[in-house]
């Protein structure tokens, strides 16, 4: 019985050992990591601050694209539509149209008349890395829907008082929206039968000074003409309402898709893509790397092996190198053949090569040509 009481007593004294301070308790450990200060907070942010940054803007840049999707954005965009088209029965069309293309379209009395305008609304909240000129600065489109009639009436009086007081005869001249125009039906209006010369001069009386004037198509095509490039307004030129539905919602998809457009070419070389494929010849801050770099740009031309390449940075390691050796030329010829006579290593068993004319000739002329419009390649 004692032997075993003093067993116990010495596990009891072995467990207090182990548990006088040796290993600290999980809170302790917590604590301890606390207690280092802020200095060793500053310094685990600083250690992994760089990824931080990256992973953080490569989010920021994917929230953004996913902002700016053409799918996203079509949903933004609003399509107001004058009631005034709508008294034409076909105008249903047009609305099944804009239903099915999955925007928003509203019913609301437009100036002009019988008119469409495009709005478009920002995300929210509105990617921060998105430039505001991406969204453009208050921009608004309108298409005005004509008759026939009124059409050529407005081509009359636009030939007739042409000048620099002149406006756009169906267009406020204090309007700031990009207009555009449309008419449905002209061609069949004017292949229809014209009126005889007594209705002509009956039409000129003050009675009927409203009929429009017949003109012929290349009277037409003469101030389609002039709307485009002197007013800057376009004419699209349907023959049904299938035909305009389907053009307002390329123009929709087209409007909605315009920010990822503007957000992709306003990004510094978005051409190029991460990846180590496409990072080219690595430089250090020593140089070490700007003779594969030389290389590299001599491989650029047409018919160019790596042993041609091999050759030219061989005799001259650096295009500075080759410059002074053209300004020490006396003659246009003698710089023009110049890598002529290089010689070009080969296998064995193999006549041996040289650089050649052609090739001379063509390093030549990038290297000290002035004119941006030689054409270095003679045989492309």
């Amino acid at each position: 019985m004692a032997r075993e009481g003093s067993r116990r007593a010495g596990c009891s004294r072995q467990a207090g050992a182990r548990g006088g301070g040796r290993r600290r308790p999980p809170t302790w450990e917590v604590s301890d990591s606390d207690g280092e200060g802020p200095a060793g907070a500053e310094a685990r942010a600083r250690a992994r601050g760089p990824a931080e940054e990256r992973r953080a803007a490569t989010e920021e840049r994917r929230a953004a694209a996913e902002a700016l999707r053409p799918e996203q954005a079509l949903r933004r965009v609003a399509v107001r539509v004058d009631p005034a088209l709508l008294e034409d029965a076909r105008a249903s069309i047009l609305l099944e149209a804009l239903g099915a293309l999955g925007c928003e379209y509203h019913l609301e009395p437009q100036r002009p008349a019988r008119s469409l305008r495009w709005t478009r609304a920002k995300p929210d909240p509105c990617p921060c890395t998105v430039p505001s000129e991406v969204w453009g600065a208050d921009e608004q489109d309108l298409l005005l829907l004509l008759e026939p009639e009124e059409f050529l009436r407005g081509i009359v009086q636009l030939t007739q008082t042409c000048g620099l007081s002149c406006s756009v005869p169906w267009i406020c001249p204090e309007s700031s929206t990009s207009a555009h125009l449309a008419v449905i039906g002209l061609d069949a209006y004017l292949w229809s039968p014209q009126p005889s010369s007594q209705e002509r001069r009956q039409r000129e009386s003050p009675a009927m000074a409203h009929a429009p004037m017949a003109l012929s198509w290349p009277q037409v095509e003469e101030a389609l003409v002039l709307l485009q490039l002197w007013a800057h307004v376009d004419v699209l030129l349907v023959d049904s309402w299938r035909e305009l539905s389907q053009h307002v919602c390329a123009f929709t998809k087209a409007l909605a898709q315009r920010p990822f457009k503007r957000y992709r070419e306003s990004r510094a070389f978005s051409f190029c893509v991460d990846g180590r494929w496409a990072a080219g010849e690595h430089v250090a801050k020593d140089g070490t790397g700007l003779r594969g770099v030389w290389w590299r740009q001599i491989r650029q031309f047409h018919r160019v092996s790596p042993a041609m390449a091999d050759a030219i940075v061989t005799a001259f390691p650096s295009p500075r190198l080759l410059q002074q050796a053209y300004t020490s030329c006396s003659t246009e010829q003698e710089r023009l053949a110049l890598l002529a006579d290089l010689p070009v290593k080969t296998g064995d068993g193999v006549r041996p090569r040289r650089v050649g004319p052609d090739l001379s000739r063509r390093i030549c002329l990038f290297l000290t040509a002035t004119n941006p419009e030689l054409l270095l390649d003679l045989g492309s």
